[in-house]
């Protein structure tokens, strides 16, 4: 079984856009060790003060896993920013990269269950588990999910002179001799998996490029380095709509409202298939039931408000507020998923 080496995978996931939507923002920046709660022998007292008062009564913090400037980390102080205003508590950012966001994960887990502290997570906490022997927490068992905040999907693109018009005529290509590549944000990535799920459902030998991001990625295909990339569609959009590339598929189930006119997977040929990336809050496991609605419903308004949405679609998020339970599913179904998928090709990162 072929073996991959993985490095800095969640630098890699969050590869999502900026634009100027995220650019201003009053979310202040926890310096490290700011802002987090107690070690889990205080959870108790926590959480008791936590039911018995207005929650919240002071700054929450969501430590996110990624370093600064990512599409993760400023969805999360975009919201952040939100949240402050609707509870009247500063919300605080606090990054924790490293060891594939396992570190930012783990300090959270071991936190006070009483809403004061938060994670920031994508996807890629739900490849964690098939990569890594010792996480040091249970993802399922160390978490309540509060809410999921928004996809992110992406897309199969090539250059526009490559001679494939659609999904269909490039996968048939693989199967028939043409030695065709995919760059995708790195070994352990969304994308890196899209690719593999791809390969799996289609017999297909399409041969996995990873590159550092997104944007490298990217340059290459237009480089005419690798045949094609999967990539975030909001990475790819400002190629896509100047017609330097082409877009063959999207992966998540519904079509983009960023690329409307680009099919899904399924839509060509490959029933079931989708994968999307989500972003979402978890909070400690125990964290109160009562704390963990309020923050689901005051998240889900914001959310729903239609400017924000808006600006969501323009960043290249597909919004959506999720209940706990939709999103407790979604995170364990993932884990299951590509768990599944990484033990059938190899990926480990230990």
């Amino acid at each position: 079984m072929k073996s991959f080496a993985i490095q800095n995978l969640a630098v890699r996931a969050a590869c999502l856009a900026a634009p100027a939507f995220f650019a201003a923002t009053a979310v202040a920046v926890a310096s490290a060790g700011t802002g987090t709660a107690g070690a889990m022998d205080a959870a108790g007292a926590g959480a008791a003060n936590t039911v018995g008062t207005a929650y919240p009564a002071r700054p929450i913090t969501i430590i996110v896993t990624f370093p600064p400037g990512g599409g993760t980390d400023l969805l999360a102080r975009r919201v952040g920013a939100e949240l402050s205003s609707a509870v009247g508590q500063p919300v605080l950012i606090e990054n924790r990269a490293g060891a594939s966001g396992n570190i930012g994960a783990r300090m959270v887990a071991e936190s006070a269950p009483d809403g004061y502290t938060l994670l920031m997570v994508n996807s890629s906490f739900a490849i964690n588990p098939g990569v890594f022997s010792h996480l040091g927490f249970d993802p399922k068992a160390d978490f309540a999910p509060v809410i999921n905040m928004a996809f992110a999907p992406s897309v199969l693109a090539v250059r526009a002179d490559s001679p494939y018009r659609n999904l269909p005529e490039f996968l048939a290509a693989s199967r028939t001799g043409a030695a065709l590549t995919y760059a995708s944000c790195g070994n352990g990535t969304p994308q890196h998996l899209a690719g593999e799920m791809l390969n799996q459902a289609t017999s297909s030998k399409v041969q996995h490029i990873p590159y550092k991001g997104c944007g490298p990625a990217l340059n290459d295909v237009l480089g005419g380095q690798v045949a094609s990339a999967i990539v975030t569609a909001s990475s790819a959009s400002q190629f896509l709509q100047s017609g330097k590339l082409r877009a063959l598929a999207i992966t998540s189930k519904t079509r983009s409202p960023l690329l409307p006119d680009v099919p899904t997977v399924a839509e060509q040929g490959v029933p079931g298939y989708e994968l999307d990336q989500w972003h979402g809050f978890l909070a400690p496991a125990r964290t109160p039931e009562a704390v963990v609605a309020k923050l689901n419903r005051d998240v889900r308004r914001i959310i729903e408000r239609p400017a924000f949405r808006e600006q969501l679609l323009q960043a290249g998020f597909n919004p959506a507020a999720s209940t706990p339970a939709e999103f407790k599913g979604m995170v364990e179904g993932d884990i299951d998923r590509f768990g599944a998928l990484t033990r059938r090709i190899g990926l480990r990162a230990d």
